[in-house]
């Protein structure tokens, strides 16, 4: 029996609006390397967006190679990464020689090939070309196969999809290829594992509108294509660990499970209230495989309030000091200086205080009417502001607006 442990979207270095995130990252690190201690795992799968962005702060690249160390146990638990969507292939792969020593390899671009061979810890490559590796482990003697899928555009596979259906060609570039290393390299008599950062759905089923997260960056592949599907990934994988959506589901169960694992923290608000997790698979060659998901508790969760009541918000956030909140206060009008600094004051996570007029003249017939363009510019402002806010604007507003009519008019 191998334990696996799938895990995706570290997103090293993220922040939340002005917040920094990275203390946390620390906290939800240890914690996935302790669950990983805890449960005797024999092999992490990392799959993709391992930081934030293309040129990570120090910060995030020492956080990385620390936490990848630890959860390596040194060298005895291999670890294989891929790149996604916000990682730079450059910057991803350029310790992997150091890294292959301790056990840890990245992958970032289709055409890289795994050096075969024995490492000291005793992993030993045993077949390697373009997007797979085949590999053994002491204490196992079943072989394990990966087929490795990070995160491509038609540039990263070197490859011209001409003018006609893009989507359906890029598709089945990439499902011919994983076909192929399945047919060749996957039998009954191994694990058979694949691992991509991509959107992926079932054929047939509409393309959710908010599957991706705020913080996400939608993967446009080529031709405006948006995901890929579960039947591209060959019928001999066991488990497929997905990157790239941040809230843990199994998108199918066939061929195999097709399992995101989801990000370690909430990195937007549309991510409120989700639970974060890790995956646990257990894998015999020739069976299907279990998998459990185990929920990460480490971290500041994210939290969308509504409150009519200053002390009723008030109440809410001494009960809940360690989050992020966005918080929408309902109000006749704007809210008032001394109930917004009330709030602030009560509470370091407040990342967004929005309000939210109760019955806006918005809600009258304020559209601009071919009379209206008989007003002037003082009229029309104060119709729009009406329209957009639900409010008349307010004497010190116009009073600027003023002064801007009056600079543009003499410059």
């Amino acid at each position: 029996m191998l334990k696996i442990l799938h895990t995706a979207d570290w997103h090293l270095g993220k922040r939340l609006q002005e917040y920094t995130r990275i203390e946390e990252q620390k906290l939800v690190l240890d914690e996935i390397i302790q669950i990983a201690d805890q449960e005797k795992v024999d092999l992490v799968l990392l799959a993709g967006d391992i930081f934030d962005s293309f040129n990570p702060s120090h910060e995030a690249v020492e956080l990385l190679y620390k936490s990848l160390r630890k959860l390596s146990n040194n060298g005895h638990r291999p670890i294989f990464a891929i790149s996604g969507n916000h990682d730079s292939n450059q910057f991803i792969e350029a310790p992997d020689p150091l890294a292959r020593e301790m056990g840890i390899f990245f992958y970032s671009r289709f055409d890289s090939v795994i050096p075969k061979g024995k490492i000291e810890s005793g992993l030993e490559i045993i077949n390697s070309e373009s997007g797979f590796v085949e590999f053994s482990i002491p204490g196992h003697s079943i072989p394990i196969r990966l087929i490795l899928a990070p995160y491509a555009t038609e540039l990263s596979l070197k490859t011209y999809l001409g003018e006609g259906d893009r989507e359906k060609e890029f598709r089945a570039i990439l499902s011919e290829k994983w076909s192929n290393l399945a047919d060749r390299y996957c039998d009954e008599n191994g694990i058979n594992l694949f691992m991509g950062h991509f959107f992926f759905i079932q054929e047939g089923q509409p393309i959710p509108t908010n599957a991706e997260p705020e913080s996400e960056r939608p993967i446009l592949h080529v031709g405006g294509t948006q995901a890929l599907f579960t039947q591209q990934i060959p019928p001999q994988m066991q488990y497929a660990a997905l990157g790239h959506l941040h809230r843990y589901h199994a998108v199918s169960q066939k061929p195999c499970p097709v399992v995101y694992a989801s990000s370690p923290l909430a990195y937007s608000f549309s991510e409120a209230d989700q639970e974060k997790k890790v995956v646990i698979i257990e894998a015999e060659a020739g069976k299907p495989v279990s998998y459990t998901p185990i929920e990460l508790k480490k971290g500041r969760p994210l939290y969308r309030v509504k409150f009519e009541q200053l002390q009723e918000a008030l109440l809410w956030l001494e009960k809940h000091p360690y989050c992020f909140v966005e918080l929408t206060y309902v109000t006749e009008q704007s809210i008032d200086a001394s109930t917004r600094k009330a709030l602030l004051k009560a509470h370091d996570g407040i990342v967004n205080l929005i309000p939210q007029i109760k019955n806006p003249r918005a809600q009258e017939d304020l559209s601009l009417k071919a009379e209206d363009l008989e007003k002037d510019m003082l009229a029309l402002f104060q119709l729009y502001y009406q329209n957009s806010k639900g409010l008349e604007a307010n004497e010190e507003l116009m009073e600027i607006f003023k002064e801007i009519i009056s600079t543009e008019e003499n410059s």
